[in-house]
């Protein structure tokens, strides 16, 4: 308890080190270093939830990466202190992060006011990870008042980022209808800023006509919050060109937010549905470690396998097993 006291008073000093270590912590499947996380969260939770969360997500290939750079500069230069988590696609043979070596990123990574850490994707859907939430608490918890999620960029599943942000930001290349068939409704939904990137060069005439399209497929989507009508706005982050435009418009969605009360209730909602998140995981997880259940698996796997008996009956016949044995 010392050890995790010490650490959080490091954190709450701004040491970018014990930060990095703590949500090596608890990103550590451990149990001890559960039960250290645990406390960590719980000691840090009262100097949290005063930054702005931004999610930004796209398809591979769009720029975010190089627009979170653009973004982050220019906050820290307005003098912001800013966190990155990048969430990386995560290789099948390692488990590891691709692009964790933070190359994305070279100038950002090594500004003194902005902290960026790349973490697998895992197994976890929605193009985060199981402990991006917890991140996220550490780094409001050390001082950064500007948070940005990047998503892995896998296409329509890249929702989950919603429900820990503040602000979901959708990054489209130049280029309207096919970007309409392939990124589909639901994505669109849930954007509060759509920026169309690489408006520059010969593509600049493109993203303006994008931007146009773009604005009026959302006359027909139903906004997230009342107080809000998501915008659509053109930019290069390879040429800083309207960078600010976008913060602006950051700015002015927070501000309708607090003013109507809605950000409260949003992140009263998203606390929610974290509760139920964990304590789905942490069943699944105490199922599976069960010494009745454990004997069980193999037997019942086989059968599932072997199509001779339906996965609904093997699931049932373990939690049936599971809560005759509590």
């Amino acid at each position: 308890m010392a050890l995790t006291l010490a650490l959080a008073e490091q954190i709450l000093s701004g040491d970018r080190r014990a930060l990095a270590k703590a949500i090596t912590l608890v990103e550590s499947t451990r149990a001890d270093h559960g039960d250290q996380a645990v406390a960590l969260l719980e000691a840090l939770m009262p100097h949290t939830g005063q930054s702005i969360r931004l999610g930004v997500s796209g398809a591979p290939g769009v720029g975010k990466s190089t627009f979170i750079e653009s973004l982050g500069n220019y906050l820290t230069e307005q003098g912001h202190q800013v966190a990155v988590l990048a969430v990386d696609p995560t290789s099948a043979v390692s488990g590891g992060s691709i692009l964790g070596d933070k190359t994305r990123m070279e100038t950002l990574s090594v500004n003194p006011k902005a902290f960026v850490r790349p973490s697998p994707a895992g197994k976890t859907l929605g193009g985060v990870t199981r402990r991006t939430r917890e991140s996220l608490l550490l780094c409001e918890a050390a001082g950064y008042d500007v948070i940005i999620v990047e998503t892995v960029g896998v296409g329509q599943s890249e929702t989950a980022v919603s429900d820990m942000t503040d602000m979901f930001l959708l990054l489209l290349s130049p280029g309207g209808g096919d970007d309409l068939q392939g990124i589909k409704r639901g994505i669109m939904e849930l954007a509060d800023l759509v920026l169309v990137n690489k408006a520059d060069g010969d593509q600049a005439n493109l993203a303006s006509q994008t931007v146009s399209d773009y604005r009026a497929a959302l006359h027909f989507m139903q906004a997230r919050t009342p107080s809000w009508t998501p915008q659509v706005e053109a930019c290069s982050a390879l040429n800083n060109t309207n960078i600010e435009t976008a913060w602006s418009v950051v700015t002015e969605f927070r501000q309708a937010l607090v003013a109507s009360g809605e950000l409260t209730t949003l992140r009263a909602q998203q606390a929610r549905a974290w509760m139920w998140a964990e304590t789905a995981e942490m069943l699944i997880a105490g199922l599976k470690n069960h010494p009745t259940i454990k004997s069980m698996v193999p037997e019942l796997e086989q059968q599932v396998l072997a199509g001779t008996l339906p996965a609904i009956v093997a699931a049932e016949r373990l939690i049936e097993h599971y809560k005759a044995s509590e």
